[in-house]
């Protein structure tokens, strides 16, 4: 793994964080923080030796099957008049599907799935017994880096001290 490959790799763990952070504080994932990690990918891809056929292209394609698949549970989400995934958490998945691949995905929404099912445990148990005064809504983000994160920990504590 070169010094490029891994410095992409820790620039995407705090693009995670501040995304984290910034969807706790405001509960919105800013569109220019998506667009950086999506334009990151082509570099990461550069630095991993990624050829255009097939990898880069399957890479490609596959994100588009996610962002389609995301677009249409955001869409049944506004037919029934629920919030399901907010337009930012969509953007953020879209995005990492562009650094992931399909079974790094996968794992990556195990990890989300678990880290939701916490937050929500924890947000139920705030509701029940610190009564506040309005319910608020649960910082999807935070679990989707975390599930990033959990993914992203082996690939970057593998890598050989800089000599």
């Amino acid at each position: 793994m070169t010094t490029i490959h891994y410095g992409l790799l820790i620039a995407l763990a705090i693009g995670l964080l501040i995304a984290a952070f910034t969807d706790i504080r405001s509960r919105t994932i800013s569109n220019w923080l998506n667009i950086a990690i999506a334009a990151g990918a082509p570099v990461f891809w550069w630095a991993s030796g990624s050829s255009l056929w097939p990898d880069v292209v399957w890479q490609i394609g596959f994100a588009l099957v996610v962002c389609a698949i995301l677009v249409g549970v955001a869409y049944i989400g506004y037919r029934l008049n629920i919030v399901i995934l907010g337009g930012g958490d969509i953007k953020l998945l879209g995005a990492l599907a562009l650094w992931f691949t399909p079974m790094s995905y996968l794992g990556m929404l195990w990890y989300m799935a678990l880290c939701g099912g916490v937050m929500a445990i924890l947000f139920v148990l705030r509701l029940m017994f610190l009564r506040p005064k309005t319910r608020g809504v649960l910082p999807y983000g935070v679990a989707i880096a975390g599930g990033a994160l959990l993914v992203l920990y082996p690939k970057l504590i593998s890598v050989p001290a800089f000599a």
